[in-house]
């Protein structure tokens, strides 16, 4: 890659450029912000600060990332794709329908390799649950449980929670988008997810316009009924899943990258590797879109699959009972 661009200088933005100079050491990187403002800081591993997506275009660059706020994806990836320059956009897709659907009809007229990155894909722990699940180690699935929980004010020490995405309804903020890996993740491991039943929550503790507690029930195409637990209040970070089936359980702690098989007789570890560089799985993302770029075999995740979680997330949004505490 000669030329590379990310759009967006928040944290995200950070570690892509970070990592498309740690694969592409001699590419020319622009950056530019959400807005087009040109920043009066010195910006990270950046050669170029364009102003808008068309000196993009104009400079030819080769591959862009979408960090943007999500509101924003629609606006500044369609014309690159309409320019047929490859394009990962990070999740969610979109906050709304229209958007994505827009999106999916630009790469449908141009034929450009897009890519959605849900990055937890690429953790080696679910890598290996995937193929556990899928080939029936569990037997028939009954259950499954997912929890994630994560202090918001402790995400970005460094600037006050309330003006962070997260907690603003106009940049994409709430626990159903923001925490959306969750979603994305549950429908890669058990395919599509039947909305039952959702309950929305704003505390009191963060006083924010948006949802920070979402608890969701849903049924697999099998019956296996799944529940989901989001949360910006957890005061130590929490993420983990367990699945229960006719041969046993399987515990999966994605912050431990480690999977637990429990069965009538014994207790089993079947992966651990919590010393495992988490940036690794951000590294792999970014050379499997190289891969789908190139034509050749990839797992990336595309809009189709993220449109879908958009889509969840609506019905969870139209149909959640909503409490404020």
């Amino acid at each position: 890659m000669n030329r590379v661009a990310v759009i967006g200088l928040g944290n995200i933005a950070i570690r892509h450029r970070r990592n498309l100079k740690i694969l592409f050491p001699n590419t020319e990187l622009f950056a530019m912000s959400a807005s087009g403002r040109i920043p009066n800081d010195k910006i990270s591993d950046c050669d170029v600060i364009a102003s808008n997506v068309e000196e993009l275009i104009k400079a030819q660059v080769e591959l862009v990332i979408v960090a943007s706020p999500a509101p924003f994806h629609a606006l500044h990836s369609i014309p690159l794709i309409e320019a047929g320059i490859p394009t990962l956009i990070e999740k969610p897709v979109t906050t709304t329908i229209e958007d994505a659907n827009a999106i999916q009809q630009a790469i449908k007229l141009h034929a450009t390799p897009v890519a959605i990155g849900y990055c937890l894909r690429y953790l080696p722990s679910g890598q290996k649950l995937k193929v556990l699940l899928e080939t029936g180690k569990l037997g028939a699935l009954y259950n499954a449980h997912i929890e994630i929980g994560q202090y918001l004010p402790d995400w970005r020490p460094n600037k006050d929670f309330r003006d962070c995405v997260s907690a603003n309804k106009s940049l994409g903020g709430g626990a159903l988008f923001e925490l959306s890996h969750e979603l994305d993740y549950a429908k890669w491991l058990l395919g599509p997810l039947s909305l039952q039943h959702a309950i929305l929550r704003t505390s009191e503790e963060l006083g924010l316009e948006v949802e920070d507690m979402a608890d969701i029930l849903v049924l697999t195409d099998s019956n296996a009924v799944a529940s989901i637990h989001l949360d910006f209040l957890q005061r130590k970070a929490y993420r983990q899943c367990s699945f229960v089936g006719s041969e046993g359980r399987i515990d999966w702690d994605l912050i431990k990258n480690q999977l637990i098989l429990t069965t009538a007789t014994e207790i089993t570890v079947l992966y651990s590797e919590p010393e495992w560089d988490k940036n690794q799985m951000y590294l792999a993302m970014i050379s499997d879109f190289v891969r789908m770029i190139e034509g050749k075999q990839h797992s990336c995740t595309e809009v189709i699959e993220a449109t879908s979680t958009v889509d969840l997330i609506h019905k969870i949004k139209q149909q959640a009972c909503k409490k404020e505490k």
